[in-house]
């Protein structure tokens, strides 16, 4: 077979056949050179401890760490050329930085192997996404708590099903995504913690013969140890798959607010109006205001559980300890922190500019008979009725208003003493929206008290 039929065979795209198709599907260097920086904090940790223990020459280490500082500000310069033929990032950084101070570069790889190499760059990444997260969500919650603290008796429609349910205040909404946000951010940090082990030194995958100190490398790097099993260490992503699990779920908070922000703001609602800065118009309807922040950021979930699902994917099937499945790992951790840190970033920006119509809401909280539980609890509380005999009351006064086309607290007293002869005008206290979210004061409930009180925890807990 000739050449030309061969590279027919392999595909048009690659003019030198099978040894350039296997350098594209090899090279990991397109993606992983965003883990320039943590590769080479890494060598100048390693190559430290090296010297401090006498593998190599105080010399050595140092000109390793002036051709490795040299590196990173070509880098960071956009100076440097990133070889395919280099495979990755680390083989990349190394072959510059002999090129730069010569035979010394070849004793920066002494006593570890790209299995434990990688594993301490993609850890190093995926705990500063970790601190990024985390500043994004205090962020987030501060903005919510600035619309609790604005609108903190203002009134309305709590739902369920979509359906007005009881009266609300808008605060005690606002603070249910604190409360949200607040997980995430707890899960944020929970992962920090756990992944806070330093994989260099486990090697390919049995450790070293030569006598380094993990426990200086950890320290240098900001870890709280060195991780305890070679094996496992070579072998683990559990990091990985730990942050797109946060990821996830804190992208699918994102994406109910939004919906609720989509909902809110069309014209059948009238809730809220978003800023400017976060909608757009039509290119052919110019009465529309479109929410297409909010439209995107409820999509972005979809790309963040396909990074989750995607290396989950990758790693159920793998014995111990490394196999090249696991350079998949890193393009889908990558999107999913780029898309993460944008959503909260985003959203911070609509919350904050967020203006709720008050008058609306108000409208709404008042619709929907939202004040027959009210009504159900006074029977219960006043006439010492059972709550079942109280609901069935509750019911038929609905019914009766219903027909006549008002809400409850425009029933005439006489009206509902024909359907329970025992009501008092006293129920007409209860009957109001505003009266309805004010006796809300169990712990966690909607009364504006409680609000003020939770807004002040929060502005405690987040300094």
């Amino acid at each position: 077979m000739d050449k030309t039929a061969a590279n027919q065979m392999w595909g048009g795209r690659f003019s030198a056949g099978p040894d350039a198709i296997m350098e594209a599907i090899n090279a990991s260097i397109g993606f992983d050179k965003r883990l320039a920086p943590q590769d080479i904090a890494g060598s100048r940790a390693h190559a430290a401890m090296l010297a401090a223990t006498g593998i190599i020459t105080p010399e050595d280490a140092a000109e390793i760490d002036r051709g490795l500082q040299q590196v990173l500000a070509e880098i960071e310069a956009g100076e440097f050329t990133f070889s395919t033929a280099l495979e990755d990032i680390h083989m990349n950084v190394e072959n510059r930085l002999r090129e730069i101070i010569g035979a010394p570069a070849g004793r920066l790889h002494t006593a570890r192997s790209r299995n434990d190499q990688v594993a301490l760059d993609f850890r190093l990444w995926v705990r500063e996404q970790c601190d990024a997260a985390i500043a994004g969500l205090e962020a987030l919650m501060r903005a919510y708590l600035a619309q609790a603290e604005a609108g903190a008796d203002w009134v309305m429609p709590g739902f369920t099903h979509l359906q007005t349910a009881q009266p609300v205040t808008w605060g005690h909404h606002m603070l249910a995504y604190v409360e949200m946000f607040a997980r995430d951010r707890a899960r944020f940090m929970d992962a920090r913690a756990r992944m806070n082990e330093c994989p260099l030194g486990a090697a390919a995958l049995a450790g070293t013969s030569f006598p380094i100190d993990r426990h200086m490398v950890a320290q240098a790097l900001g870890f709280e140890r060195p991780t305890a099993n070679s094996l496992d260490t070579t072998a683990d992503r559990d990091f990985a798959l730990e942050f797109l699990s946060a990821a996830s779920i804190c992208a699918m908070h994102l994406s109910r607010f939004a919906e609720e922000l989509v909902i809110w703001s069309s014209a059948q609602f009238r809730f809220v109006r978003m800023s400017d800065r976060f909608s757009t118009g039509s290119s052919i309807m110019p009465q529309k205001r479109n929410p297409d922040a909010a439209e995107l950021l409820r999509a972005k979930l979809g790309r963040i559980l396909g990074a989750t699902v995607a290396l989950f994917t990758v790693m159920k099937g793998l014995a111990l300890t490394y196999s090249k499945d696991m350079q998949e790992d890193k393009e889908q951790v990558f999107d999913a922190a780029d898309n993460l840190l944008l959503g909260l970033a985003a959203m911070e920006g609509m919350v904050s500019d967020l203006t709720a119509n008050r008058a609306a809401l108000e409208a709404a909280a008042a619709s929907g008979f939202s004040t027959a539980t009210d009504l159900a609890d006074w029977l219960v509380r006043e006439l010492n009725l059972p709550f079942r005999e109280a609901h069935h009351v509750t019911g038929a006064l609905v019914k009766l208003a219903e027909d006549k086309g008002c809400d409850l607290p425009d029933l005439a007293l006489e009206e509902m003493q024909n359907v329970h002869g025992e009501i008092t005008d006293a129920v007409y206290s209860v009957l109001g929206v505003q009266n309805s979210v004010a006796s809300r004061t169990s712990y966690g409930g909607t009364a504006p008290v409680n609000v003020r009180a939770q807004i002040a925890r929060w502005k405690e807990v987040l300094g």
